[in-house]
């Protein structure tokens, strides 16, 4: 498993701003484990301990997670409560987005942000337009985050308005949740995870780009109740596939983005009962499957002794690449 730290490279162009929209074809949709299936699994491991079961949150607590969408054509999730909540990039149509929370009963005057994991072209390219239609939200990303934006993509300077710099380590406020922005390697111009705690108590680890395990992804990771995490490519499906070597090398890269079996390994060694939710994204186009991630990440808890105890309070989803979920609540 690639867990070494390595500095990141200097900012380049976004090669990964588009890898996989050559010949478009239908969503292959998304995938998730059924609650039946996974208790299927579970049973057929080890036998049957007493489970301590973690308190089901109250009504009032709840925190509600929905992605619009997942991959090199686009990039953005809704992360709230049943008062305020935030955006995780913006790389999805304004108005998708707009209309997709309104079906859920979520009107945007309750979205209070939009937090920027880096400055590729999938993660930001709907962020003006969601700004200038809601003026009350303000973009949250690194200084040279927002840099690498106004160079790199023809976006209006009246962006400016609208952005709140953020810091790695320094944690800020959005509504009832507190957001610790983390190091990820990737080859934008600065890239972020986030660390996400809610009032309640939960608390969610996002890194949606990065091409290795680093010390600060692990450090967070390990403490959230739900990962949001990439699965992008099965290693034999890029090193036979049709995308030329130097791209290929670029992908495998320790700045370029993580296999299914870095992710599974690495989430067969931290998960504990603590964890409920888990959710991978970014899967690849063309060099990936939803069922292929899935079964990777199923196969190395799996070979856990607490395999049962794990999976059963476990819910498993890769994320569509381009239809929003349903409004999870976590």
């Amino acid at each position: 498993m690639r867990r070494k730290y390595s500095p990141p490279h200097h900012p380049q162009p976004g090669l990964f701003d588009g890898l996989d929209d050559f010949n478009e074809r239908l969503d292959r949709g998304f995938e998730i484990i059924p609650p039946e299936r996974m208790a299927d699994i579970a049973r057929s491991h080890a036998q049957k301990p007493e489970i301590d079961e973690l308190p089901p949150l109250q009504a009032s607590d709840r925190v509600f997670f929905m992605s619009f969408g997942s991959g090199s054509s686009g990039n953005c999730a809704y992360i709230g409560d049943r008062n305020s909540g935030f955006l995780v990039d913006a790389g999805i149509d304004a108005k998708k987005v707009t209309s997709t929370l309104q079906a859920n009963g979520i009107t945007m005057d309750r979205i209070q942000g939009i937090i920027l994991t880096h400055d590729h072209h999938d993660h930001i390219s709907q962020a003006y337009a969601i700004l200038r239609a809601n003026r009350h939200i303000r973009l949250y990303c690194t200084p040279r985050t927002f840099n690498g934006i106004l160079r790199r993509h023809n976006v209006s300077r009246r962006i400016k308005d609208y952005h709140q710099p953020i810091y790695k380590e320094f944690t800020f406020k959005l509504g009832n949740f507190e957001i610790t922005p983390f190091e990820v390697l990737h080859d934008g111009a600065d890239n972020a995870g986030f660390f996400i705690t809610h009032t309640s108590g939960h608390t969610m680890a996002v890194a949606t780009d990065l091409g290795c395990i680093s010390p600060r992804v692990d450090f967070y990771m390990r403490q959230a109740d739900s990962i949001v995490i990439e699965a992008n490519y099965d290693p034999h499906m890029l090193a036979t596939g049709s995308y030329p070597e130097y791209l290929k090398a670029r992908i495998a890269a320790d700045n370029g983005h993580l296999d299914n079996n870095v992710t599974a390994a690495f989430i067969s060694e931290i998960i504990s009962p603590r964890l409920r939710n888990l959710y991978l994204c970014h899967l690849s186009h063309d060099n990936n499957l939803p069922q292929i991630a899935l079964h990777t990440i199923e196969e190395a808890i799996s070979q856990r002794d607490d395999a049962l105890i794990l999976l059963q309070g476990l819910r498993l989803v890769a994320l569509p690449r381009y239809a929003a979920t349903p409004l999870y609540t976590l």
